[in-house]
C-alpha cells in the first residue's frame, strides 16, 4: 500500500501533516467534529479553509487496533481516494 501522507496527533486530538499525491501537495489537517447522525464523520479533513475529505474511527477485527478510515476527493482527482490513518 502506498503512502501518501504523514500526520501528528496533539492533545485534541487534531491530527496535522501533509498530503502528497501526483496532484495535490498540502498541509493538511484531520479535526474531530461533532456528529449529527450515525453515518456521519467522525473527522473533517481540511486544507486551509477548504475541506476536502471525511474520517470515520474504526477498529481493526483481528487486532483491535484503533484507526482513521478517511475519504479525501479533491477536483483534480477522478475519483475519491480511500485511505487508512494507522
Amino acid at each position: 500500500m502506498a503512502q501518501i501522507g504523514t500526520f501528528t496527533c496533539d492533545d485534541n486530538g487534531t491530527y496535522t501533516g501533509s498530503i502528497k499525491t501526483l496532484t495535490l501537495n498540502v498541509k493538511a489537517s484531520i479535526k474531530p467534529c461533532g456528529r449529527d447522525n450515525d453515518k456521519a464523520p467522525d473527522f473533517r479533513v481540511t486544507a486551509g479553509a477548504v475541506e476536502f475529505g471525511a474520517g470515520w474511527s474504526k477498529t481493526a477485527r483481528e487486532t483491535g487496533a484503533e484507526y482513521l478510515s478517511l475519504k479525501l476527493d479533491d477536483p483534480s482527482f477522478t475519483a475519491p481516494v480511500y485511505a487508512s490513518l494507522i
